[in-house]
């Protein structure tokens, strides 16, 4: 089972690899039992609303998580795929410019997402770099 920040960091990553506008990361942790993150963003089209969807969905079950649920329709202009402690949202521009989200819980930290980018690479190159030196003492 993974952490609500590793979660984070592999939808940011799959959102990031298919061009997805805008995203951002909201900590509601402190503010909601909801879930610890939110992540926003926009797709340009109906058809990268479907192509988001589909590649975070794919890149959490490659990593042993399925979604609770999903909400929206992708032609409606927003998705939201639960996956308990992260739930992630995907917009058309004109329905996040009409829910406002991110004013919605502006009192959830918005959380940059640099840090989150390329998190799980970076633990496997420490624990790598680990290894390679356990096996060189040895």
């Amino acid at each position: 089972m993974l952490t609500s920040d590793e979660i984070s960091s592999l939808v940011i990553e799959a959102l990031d690899s298919k061009k997805a506008q805008d995203i951002k990361l909201l900590r509601t942790r402190e503010i909601t039992i909801l879930a610890d993150y939110f992540i926003i963003c926009t797709a340009g089209s109906t058809t990268q609303l479907k192509t988001l969807s589909d590649e975070v969905e794919k890149v959490l079950k490659e990593n042993g998580e399925t979604p609770l649920r999903r909400e929206g329709h992708r032609t409606g202009g927003w998705v939201l795929i639960d996956f308990g402690c992260v739930v992630v949202h995907l917009f058309l521009k004109d329905a996040r410019d009409f829910y406002l989200l991110e004013r919605l819980w502006s009192d959830a930290e918005d959380v940059g997402i640099d840090d989150f980018r390329g998190k799980q690479k970076r633990g496997a190159e420490k624990k790598t770099k680990k290894l390679i030196v356990s096996r060189s003492e040895s």
